[in-house]
């Protein structure tokens, strides 16, 4: 994984998008974050990311439809993003990465985890 390149997050709520920025820039990782689906899209089609961590309920679309349009982005068919969420359920890891997400992560997170679980999540279904 390329450190230099930033670690995209797309999460609606505020405190939520601090806590995942503040713990990755912690560890060293430079990261952009987003409140909403479009303005990430948008990024994401002139720049790079090394992953992308994207939250399921937006306010402008679902993040299942995200991640199809992020995939659509030639510079970004291969980028891993993982889903969060706080709708958790037995099955969701299972259900996300079969329509195409790397891995899954539940909220609320573990903060003493987050940053491992973020980059073996990344490395997930390669």
């Amino acid at each position: 994984m390329d450190k230099t390149l930033p670690i995209c997050i797309i999460e609606d709520s505020t405190p939520i998008r601090k806590l995942f920025s503040a713990l990755l820039k912690k560890s060293g990782y430079s990261v952009m974050d987003f409140e909403d689906a479009f303005s990430s899209l948008e990024w994401l089609k002139e720049n790079p990311a090394m992953g992308i961590i994207m939250d399921i309920l937006l306010p402008d679309m679902n993040g299942t439809d995200l991640l199809k349009k992020v995939k659509e982005v030639p510079t970004h068919k291969d980028t891993p993003v993982i889903a969060v969420t706080g709708f958790a359920t037995a099955n969701d890891k299972e259900r996300f990465t079969s329509i195409g997400f790397n891995s899954y992560i539940a909220k609320p997170v573990v903060t003493a985890t987050f940053v491992d679980d973020v980059l073996k999540g990344f490395q997930e279904n390669k």
